[in-house]
C-alpha cells in the first residue's frame, strides 16, 4: 500500500486495551502512509484546572484568552503530542511531531472575537506533511495553527478545532481515507448506526438535531475530506485494529460523504 491514511485520535480512545498506535505502525510496516491528527481536550482541562486558569464555553466551545491558550499550546503540542510520538516510536514507527504552526501548515483567521484565541481554517500548506512522509516517518500533528491577515502570518498562535484540522489536512494531502476514531459505534440516528451518510442525508439530520455537539465538527470534516476524493469513516476506536480494518476497506462505524 501506498496511500495516505489520516487518522484522528482523542483521549477518549487511547488507553491500556487500545490498538490504534499499534495499528499505525502495522500500516506503516505495510508500506501504508499513515498521518495523524490529534485532540486533547480533556487533558487541557485538567491542566486549566490545576494551573488554576479559569474555563469559559460559549456555545459549547471553549473560550481561548492569552492564559488558555499558554496552557492549550503547552498540553497539545507539548504534552500530547510527546507522548503520542514516544509511543509510536515504541512500536517501531519512525514519528515526528509537530503542530499546525510549524510551516505555515494550518493557516487560520480568528473564528470569533468571542472565543478569544479560537482559529478558523483558511489554508492548508501540506508541504511540511509531505515532507515528512517522504522522509519515511509518521507525521503526528497537534491542531494549533498561525493566524494569517493579507495572506501574512501576524505571529498570533490560534486554537484550532482537532476535527476540523483533520478534515482539512486530508482534504489538503490527498488523502485515500480519512478515519475518526471515537468512543461511538459511528453517527447513530435512534439505536440504528448508520452505515453510511450522503452529504445531503448529513445536512438533513444536523438540521433536525439527530446529528448533534460534537459529531458535528467530524460529520462536516468527513464531508470535506469526502468532497476532495477521500474515503471518510467514523468508526468505534475502542474497538480492536479498528484502523487497520479502515485501511483494508472493512464495513465499520460510518462512512460519510458516500452518494
Amino acid at each position: 500500500m501506498t496511500d495516505i491514511i489520516v487518522a484522528k485520535i482523542g483521549g477518549s480512545t487511547l488507553g491500556d486495551h487500545d490498538t490504534t498506535l499499534a495499528d499505525v505502525a502495522e500500516l506503516a510496516r505495510r508500506g501504508a502512509r499513515p498521518v495523524i491528527v490529534h485532540g486533547g481536550g480533556a487533558l487541557i482541562s485538567e491542566w486549566l484546572e490545576r494551573l488554576g486558569v479559569p474555563t469559559k464555553f460559549e456555545k459549547g466551545l471553549r473560550v481561548t484568552d492569552a492564559a488558555s491558550l499558554d496552557v492549550v499550546v503547552g498540553v497539545l503540542c507539548g504534552l500530547v503530542n510527546k507522548r503520542l510520538v514516544a509511543e509510536l516510536e515504541g512500536h517501531g514507527a519512525s514519528a515526528i511531531g509537530l503542530s499546525g504552526a510549524d510551516g505555515g501548515l494550518l493557516q487560520a483567521s480568528v473564528r470569533d472575537p468571542a472565543l478569544g484565541f479560537v482559529g478558523e481554517i483558511r489554508t492548508v500548506d501540506p508541504t511540511p506533511v509531505l515532507r515528512i512522509i517522504e522522509a519515511g516517518a509518521v507525521p503526528v500533528i497537534a491542531p494549533v495553527g498561525i493566524e494569517y491577515k493579507d495572506g501574512r502570518a501576524t505571529g498570533q498562535l490560534l486554537n484550532i478545532n482537532a476535527d476540523t484540522a483533520a478534515g482539512a489536512i486530508a482534504a489538503a494531502v490527498g488523502a485515500s481515507a480519512l478515519a475518526f476514531l471515537t468512543d461511538v459505534p459511528g453517527v447513530k440516528s435512534g439505536e440504528r448506526v448508520l452505515e453510511s451518510l450522503s452529504a445531503a442525508e448529513a445536512h438533513e439530520l444536523t438540521g433536525t438535531g439527530v446529528i448533534e455537539g460534537g459529531m458535528i465538527p467530524k460529520v462536516e470534516a468527513c464531508l470535506q475530506a469526502a468532497a476532495a476524493g477521500s474515503r471518510a469513516v467514523i468508526v468505534d476506536g475502542r474497538q480492536e485494529h479498528a484502523l487497520i480494518g479502515v485501511a483494508e476497506g472493512a464495513q465499520a462505524g460510518t462512512r460519510v460523504g458516500q452518494e
